[in-house]
This record gives C-alpha cells, structure tokens and sequence, in this order.
C-alpha cells in the first residue's frame, strides 16, 4: 500500500484535519481470524498520510460495547477498546503502537512479543492525539456506540532509527482492532493473521508499505 504525501496543516485546526483525511480512503480492518472462539465483529476502518514530519493515522469504529478504564500510558492499553499500528523498518524488530478509545498509548519496540523496550514518557508525549469521546475514563458501555481516534506520530519517536522524514520510506504493517477484557472481547487485523491463536505479534503477516517522496 503507498501512503500519500499531503502538505502540512494547522492541527489545531479541525476542519483542515477532516479535509485532509476525507481525501483518504478508508481501509476496513475486518479480517476475523478466529472465527469460532471470537466471532463480534466490529466495523473499523483506518485512515492514513503523512505530511513529511508526521505521520497522520485515523481509526472509526462503531461498535457495541466499549469501554475506557485504563488511565495510564504504557499501561494495558489492550484490556480497553483498542486499536494498534504495527510498522516494521527492517528485520531488525517493529514498532508497536497501541491507543485505546480514551487517547492512553502504549509504543514499544521488540522483536517478538516477549521482551519490549518501551517508549519514555517523553517520546509518548510528542505523539498527539485526538479521541473523539475525550479523555475520561469510562466502565464498559453498551449500545450504538461510534467512535474515532488520530494520532499524529513524528518520525523522529521510531527510537529505535536514525529517521527525520517519512518521505520515501518502506516498511512493512498491520494494524488491529481488539478488546481483550471487554464482556465480548475480539482481535480483528487489517491483513489475515494465519495462527492458532489470536496473536498480533507476528511480523511475518505484515504488508509492505511505502509512504511518498
């Protein structure tokens, strides 16, 4: 998949945001991998450019049941309504960032999923965010439930590379939808994750990715 190269905007300004993104089109993270044990299936879709310097990615979803009680970064952002954008440089591990419905984020680098070196506080801090339901935290919730989340991700918190742009780069990802504490907890992929069990961890199931000069 190529990730179109935008012009930067004024994020402070949300009608600059909505235009940009209105002029990508949406991709369904709808790929149901373990049918039998997890079959909810919530309708997610993301959205993805980038302006040079950051990367700019949306995730919608309505679903039934949601729910919002993680409070911290780097905690286990999974256990909530989360989304998540794996990205692999090289062989050398991937990035794995996870946000729940409420803006709390987790990155880490690892090679597997044992082992991660976390992002600081400091490099969690320079990736903005935007949920729409806001920042309070919330028990899980039962209904029409619709909702988004943005983040826009410099280049320079891949911590684990020399990169200043994502111009010209490629790579390889996935991104999820999943809900592992929820009363009806799911793992929907963008791409097929071809294991027994639901597993996010496995960079041999990613998709290439180039991001425009």
């Amino acid at each position: 998949m190529k990730i179109k190269h935008l012009k930067p905007f004024d994020a402070t300004d949300s009608r600059a945001m909505e235009a940009a993104f209105d002029g990508i089109e949406p991709q369904p993270i709808a790929c149901c991998n373990w049918p039998e044990e997890y079959p909810y299936r919530p309708d997610v879709t993301f959205r993805m450019f980038h302006t040079g310097d950051r990367l700019w990615l949306r995730f919608d979803v309505a679903e039934r049941y949601t729910k919002g009680e993680v409070t911290e970064d780097n905690g286990r952002v999974w256990t909530d309504s989360c989304v998540e954008f794996f990205l692999a440089l090289d062989d050398t591990g991937y990035y794995n960032f996870e946000t729940t419905c409420t803006g709390r984020l987790l990155l880490a680098f690892r090679k597997e999923r044992e082992h991660p070196t976390h992002a600081t506080p400091d490099i969690l801090g320079r990736i903005e965010r935007y949920p729409s339901l806001g920042r309070e935290t919330f028990a899980e919730r039962e209904g029409d439930n619709r909702w988004s989340t943005v983040l826009a991700i410099p280049a320079d918190v891949l911590f684990r590379h020399n990169v200043h742009s994502w111009c010209g780069v490629r790579a390889t990802a996935n991104l999820y939808k999943c809900g592992d504490r929820l009363s009806h907890p799911h793992f929907l992929s963008w791409k097929p994750v071809r294991t027994e069990n639901p597993d996010f961890h496995r960079p041999e199931f990613f998709e290439a990715v180039t991001f425009e000069k």
